[in-house]
Parts: C-alpha cells; structure tokens; sequence
C-alpha cells in the first residue's frame, strides 16, 4: 500500500483539497512552491499511463476548478502541470502555480513550510473552489 493510498483511506493526515468517488487532492507537504497540490486517483496504479481509461479522460476535469482555485489564491501567471511519478509508486499530477519555468524544476530543494502554514494555503485555495 503507498503513502497515497494510506492518505486516501485517512490512515495518514493531509490537508485535503477535493474528493470525490475517483480523485483526491491535497497540498504537498514538502511543496516545491507554496500552493502546490497533488491529485491523485484512488485506485493504486504505479504509472500514470497504465491508469484505466475513464479515470485518464476525468482526472484534468477534476483538476480544472482545483487549478482554477490555486490560480487566484496564489500570485501567479498560471498553474503548472507535472507527471513525473518516480518518488511515490501511485500515478499523480502535480499542481504547482508557476511565475516561469524554473517553478516546475523538481531537482530544486523543497520548502519547509509549517502546520500552520500549510493550513493557511489550504484555506486560501477552498475560498476560491
């Protein structure tokens, strides 16, 4: 069971952004900008495009208002789409609003942001969903 799953079933605490019967996405806890979020499916697939069909056709649908949300809640020139999928084995985007391409640069060290802060970026992202 990964990490992703343990957080789907509640095992493991996130900040929660939005759910629904196929998806769930919450904030990175260790962001490599602030407001950056992962959606994952909750079937444990390892790589993304091995992912049945449907859940492939409805994932950007489901990530459409949570982009949406982070576009306004963080300042920004857009949000940034990344598949990359090597540090956990269950298939996720990653949702990262971005001023240019350096923002997606993964090889970067992540932030420490606090609880609290966390918290905070997770109330400013629900107030625009």
């Amino acid at each position: 069971m990964t990490i992703f799953t343990k957080i789907i079933k509640g095992e493991i605490p996130s900040y929660k952004i939005a759910e629904n019967d196929k998806f769930y996405a919450f904030l990175d806890i260790f962001p490599i900008v602030r407001g950056h979020v992962l959606v994952v499916p909750k079937i444990e697939v390892d790589k993304f495009f091995e992912v049945p069909e449907s859940y492939l056709s409805e994932i950007l649908v489901f990530a459409r208002p949570i982009a949406s949300a982070i576009e306004k809640a963080f300042p920004c020139d857009r949000v940034g789409l990344s598949v990359i999928g090597l540090e956990v084995p269950h298939a996720h985007l990653h949702l990262v609003p971005i001023k240019g391409i350096d923002d997606l640069n993964f090889t970067r060290g992540k932030l420490k942001v606090s609880p609290e802060e966390l918290m905070a970026d997770r109330e400013k992202i629900l107030a625009n969903l």
